[in-house]
């Protein structure tokens, strides 16, 4: 089979489409034939080996696929620990979902990861009530489009979405985003960003954040919110690391800072379930949006990780592998 491999660590050059055997499944694994593989910014992270879990060399990026099995069956999307970036992927089986008639594989590959962490930040992590205000960092990306849509949707009494360009912030209001706020004013002072926050809610602090970002946006964002506010971090897609977080300083404003990391509920699958079960039929009904960032070839795989770094792109990217 064809896959990408990498045999050292580095930026989007290491990346080689080459020739594998195809992977044998372990015990209670299914072997899926891939007809898309999603792309995701962690996957950045994993070609680095700067992400939270260390790697191994060689190794076949990706964590999600859209497939068949070998010996025929049902379409399923389906979360992997890696090995996703190929022709072919032995999964276990408990942690695929059927794809519903209608959806394509680009809007379930949407949903299974980047929509699951969405979907468990503002339900597991910080415990979102209606009435309340959301703060979306990147929120024309791939988690980000999707949790401004399920904000909106569970009743934020406003939704405020971070976005670097005007197409960008203009895509986030076109989602349901009552106001946008560029996160490069974060740059030069952290200070500025935060006021941009309160001002988009009406002069008042913000009840939750869910930030990606780190660096100056991550301190921004925290001094934004309101007391019993709560900010999840999922990403570090900046590379820089926020100040220090001091526990007085929770304990004297009644702010929480929340870690969220989707490959903790791998081995709690009901999890998935949830998430799943939720976000594939709004998917098939119309009533979740999950938006394309592009179809690249498995041989343009390079590219696709220089436009994700770049800022270029939006929503969920996808690779080809027969292509």
């Amino acid at each position: 089979m064809r896959a990408v491999q990498i045999t050292r660590f580095g930026g989007p050059e290491v990346m080689d489409v080459v020739d594998l055997p195809d992977p044998v499944p372990g015990d209670g694994e299914v072997l899926y034939e891939v007809s898309s593989a999603g792309v995701n910014f962690a996957d950045t992270h994993q070609i680095e080996d700067s992400y939270l879990a260390p790697q191994e060399l060689p190794l076949v990026p990706g964590a999600e696929f859209v497939g068949t099995p070998a010996d025929g069956g049902p379409r399923v999307v389906g979360l992997l620990p890696g090995g996703g970036y190929a022709q072919r992927v032995a999964a276990h089986p408990r942690l695929t979902w059927p794809v519903p008639d209608g959806v394509t594989d680009e809007q379930a590959l949407a949903v299974v990861l980047q929509g699951a962490t969405a979907w468990h930040l503002l339900k597991t992590s910080v415990h979102f009530s209606p009435g309340e205000s959301v703060v979306v960092i990147a929120g024309a990306g791939g988690v980000g489009s999707l949790a401004v849509q399920l904000a909106k949707r569970w009743g934020a009494g406003r939704v405020i979405a971070t976005a670097s360009s005007a197409d960008k912030r203009a895509l986030c209001e076109q989602l349901g985003a009552d106001a946008t706020v560029d996160p490069t004013l974060a740059e030069d002072d952290p200070k500025t960003f935060t006021a941009a926050l309160r001002e988009a809610n009406g002069g008042h602090k913000v009840d939750v954040v869910l930030e990606m970002t780190g660096g100056n946006v991550f301190d921004g964002a925290l001094s934004a919110l309101a007391p019993f506010g709560r900010l999840a971090v999922y990403g570090m897609a900046g590379r820089v690391p926020p100040k220090p977080v001091q526990p007085p300083s929770l304990m004297g404003t009644s702010r929480a800072v929340i870690g969220f990391w989707l490959a903790h509920c791998f081995s709690r699958p009901a999890m998935l379930d949830d998430a799943m079960g939720d976000l594939l039929p709004l998917v098939a009904e119309g009533a979740l949006k999950p938006v394309s960032g592009g179809r690249y070839p498995m041989t343009a795989v390079r590219e696709a990780h220089q436009d994700l770094l770049a800022r270029r792109t939006t929503g969920k990217l996808v690779l080809h592998p027969r292509r």
